[in-house]
């Protein structure tokens, strides 16, 4: 649901080509005016350039510190929506599904969140339920429930928290990780890469997690937890796929170390993460085996603001994947069935983006990004290569950051328009079928707004 992001369905399908406009994204937004509300804060507070999910220094805080922060009394109710126009330089076929071959309107999604603190050691952020207007269903999306406590670590101040979630990074306090990272949200109308890891989005929702977390004077992070899949019953209520991608074998650890400190005048940081999970893939355990995922990554981030409203910051992070399918390959999932090695591989995946927001207001990123790994035919079509590369751009204007809208205090809005161009996409800079489509098709134009209330 993101977009240059792993679709698990569509992981051994390369897309066709294609070129887009789009107005508003896809996934899940972490801009809550229950928060606004009940820190007494208006939105910039809390988020870089007055609209989610990029927090500033104050809003990290408020995170860690398990968004029990209270100035007013508030009602925990928010809600948002996205909607989209997406043109294609070549027409979809075939079309994506209740849709046109081009030019499609779309509401992409609309959420209901409960967020808030109650008392001072207990709080959350649940995306209850979120309406997927393309997919035409619905289901709950990012839950991140907080046990927080404050301590005395060595005669320093320390957060140690407890984290309940749904899906692996929606906890990161950071920009970097691929829940909250650029570009925030995006649309599932055009067609994206085939390739990712397991961490960037596949498991979200599909899995209950729980981690201990401490935050050490301010600038050292250390998080420790794990996974486990929930009942089939409860998916289908919740409304998921219990197959997709199956169901964990055991728990899949998780674990998150990162330091910050300030820096060039602005506040700086460096982590690691690292995800090992066990899967039956579509809950089908009649092979006796499991597919095998092992998930690492580094990220940095910088923030600095920029005279009295601008600011600037900068995030990075690489991802990197050791798979082997091998329960999939004993079930012809992948492959003929002949062949249980028969899904080895690796990948590797980076991603940067540079912000600039000018007044509170207008923002310009920037953020390159890289997908490659080894080259094998039964998981990729063509070549046989993951490889997709390129750029995406991005404007926005978000009036009311401040807390100025002519609605009322609850409500913002943010519209723009962002544009990817491509160098590779899934394996070649021609398209897998070698019709002469090339990887320049897949370019995508979208148009944007997002509201919240």
């Amino acid at each position: 649901m993101k977009a240059m992001k792993f679709s698990w369905k569509s992981a051994f399908l390369p897309g066709a080509a294609l070129f887009g406009i789009a107005l508003a994204f896809h996934r899940p937004a972490e801009a809550v005016p229950a928060f606004a509300e009940q820190t007494g804060r208006n939105c910039a507070a809390c988020h870089v350039g007055g609209f989610g999910p990029e927090l500033t220094q104050f809003g990290r805080e408020f995170k860690l510190g398990g968004y029990t922060l209270r100035m007013h009394k508030s009602v925990p109710l928010s809600a948002m929506a996205i909607a989209s126009w997406t043109h294609t330089q070549k027409d979809q076929v075939p079309p994506p599904e209740h849709l046109n071959r081009n030019d499609n309107l779309v509401l992409d999604q609309a959420s209901l969140f409960v967020a808030g603190g109650i008392g001072e050691h207990f709080g959350g952020f649940a995306q209850l339920v979120t309406y997927d207007g393309v997919g035409r269903a619905w289901s709950w999306d990012n839950i991140d429930l907080r046990a927080v406590t404050n301590a005395k670590v060595f005669g320093q101040d320390a957060i140690i928290g407890l984290t309940l979630n749904n899906n692996p990074t929606a906890q990161d306090p950071w920009n970097t990780l691929p829940a909250w990272g650029f570009p925030f949200t995006d649309t599932a109308v055009s067609e994206t890469p085939g390739a990712g890891e397991l961490i960037d989005d596949p498991l979200g929702g599909n899995t209950l997690g729980l981690s201990a977390y401490g935050w050490f004077d301010h600038k050292v992070y250390v998080e420790a937890g794990a996974y486990s899949s929930p009942s089939r019953g409860f998916l289908n209520f919740v409304g998921m796929d219990p197959k997709d991608p199956g169901s964990l074998h055991g728990i899949a650890p998780y674990g998150r170390i990162a330091y910050q400190a300030d820096l060039a005048g602005g506040t700086f940081e460096i982590g690691a993460n690292v995800l090992h999970a066990a899967i039956f893939p579509e809950r089908d355990r009649s092979s006796g085996f499991t597919d095998h995922y092992t998930d690492w990554g580094l990220d940095s981030s910088w923030l600095r603001s920029v005279g009295k409203s601008d600011s600037l910051s900068a995030n990075v992070r690489f991802e990197h994947e050791n798979g082997d399918l091998r329960a999939s390959c004993a079930l012809a999932l992948v492959g003929d069935g002949t062949d249980p090695a028969c899904a080895r591989y690796h990948l590797n995946e980076w991603r940067a983006a540079v912000r600039y927001t000018w007044h509170g207001k207008v923002g310009l990123t920037v953020s390159p990004f890289s997908i490659s790994g080894s080259r094998n035919f039964n998981l990729y079509e063509g070549n046989g290569r993951p490889d997709s590369n390129g750029v995406l751009g991005q404007i926005d204007f978000t009036p009311w950051g401040g807390g100025n809208s002519p609605l009322g205090p609850r409500f913002n809005a943010r519209f723009g328009v962002q544009y990817t161009l491509y160098g590779k996409f899934n394996g070649s800079r021609h398209d897998y079928d070698f019709a002469g489509a090339n990887a320049h098709d897949n370019n995508a134009l979208r148009l944007f707004t997002w509201i919240a209330f």
